[in-house]
């Protein structure tokens, strides 16, 4: 693997495939816009994939004599890095949750797993998809500085396929964090690879302008709501008679209309459970 010095004590995990490196013997720079016609690299190779013996066409001095010249790339990986290590915990709380709490509930799908899927910097948040085996939701966190949220309060989110209600909450390990529910229970999907997929879908869906009209329609609204308050009032009787903590409700999170469900997920959850079955 080709290493560098001078910059990062060489951690190649510090650059990005876009980092211009430059030979600090002879200052010969190494564009991985351009390649090497020299050796037949090919325009678009970073300098972490080039061969172990590549080495400076000027002056011959090995990769590792090379240092960052500048790197466009690195600021995507560094908030890249920090949002891996947000959803990080963000798993391990739900994780905890599952182990604890909910792997012997009737209503969870045991093909499916903990996994956050699609998470992205969003108006100075962090939005993605939070898969569980008792629900998906679209997760809200904050990028710094931590929410102090009332747990159970509501929010309307714009988005550009439309306005959506979220709920506040919070967990031990990331704290104050905001979620609006997809899917749950999660009996629609056979596999695990099913779920992520509709998960993908959905963070594309949800900034296509075209379903507006759709995920916009007030009797959708007051039929979700109508719906959410129904199961909240389930998951509160059921933690009253000691099922489940008020933390750890298999429906935290508003639950959509079909008609809402269908236009984010575009029917895709249905489609794989009869391509499995």
């Amino acid at each position: 693997m080709t290493t560098f010095e001078g910059s990062y004590l060489g951690a190649l995990d510090k650059i990005s495939p876009q980092a211009v490196m430059e030979c600090k013997v002879c200052w010969t720079p190494y564009d991985p816009a351009e390649g090497d016609d020299s050796r037949q690299i090919d325009a678009g190779t970073p300098f972490t994939a080039l061969p172990e013996d590549w080495s400076c066409p000027t002056c011959s001095a090995p990769a590792a004599q090379f240092m960052v010249l500048e790197d466009p790339g690195a600021e995507a990986m560094i908030t890249a890095r920090r949002i891996e290590e947000i959803t990080a915990r963000l798993v391990d709380d739900f994780n905890e949750v599952w182990h604890s709490k909910m792997r012997d509930v009737p209503l969870v799908n045991k093909a499916l797993r903990v996994e956050a899927v699609g998470f992205r910097p969003h108006d100075g948040m962090i939005l993605g998809v939070l898969i569980a085996p008792w629900f998906m939701n679209l997760i809200l966190l904050p990028d710094g500085t931590e929410w102090s949220l009332e747990t159970g309060a509501k929010e309307h989110i714009d988005f550009p396929s439309g306005t959506y209600e979220f709920i506040h909450n919070t967990r031990p390990q990331i704290g104050g964090y905001k979620a609006c529910s997809l899917f749950s229970p999660m009996g629609d999907f056979t596999r695990h690879k099913d779920a992520v997929e509709v998960a993908q879908a959905v963070m594309q869906a949800l900034f296509q302008e075209e379903h507006r009209a759709e995920t916009d329609r007030a009797a959708d609204i007051r039929a979700a709501r109508e719906e959410a308050l129904a199961v909240e009032a389930e998951a509160q009787a059921k933690s009253e008679a000691g099922t489940q903590g008020p933390e750890e409700q298999p429906v935290p999170i508003l639950t959509d209309s079909p008609t809402r469900r269908a236009v984010l997920t575009a029917g895709l959850a249905g489609d794989r459970r009869e391509t499995a079955e």
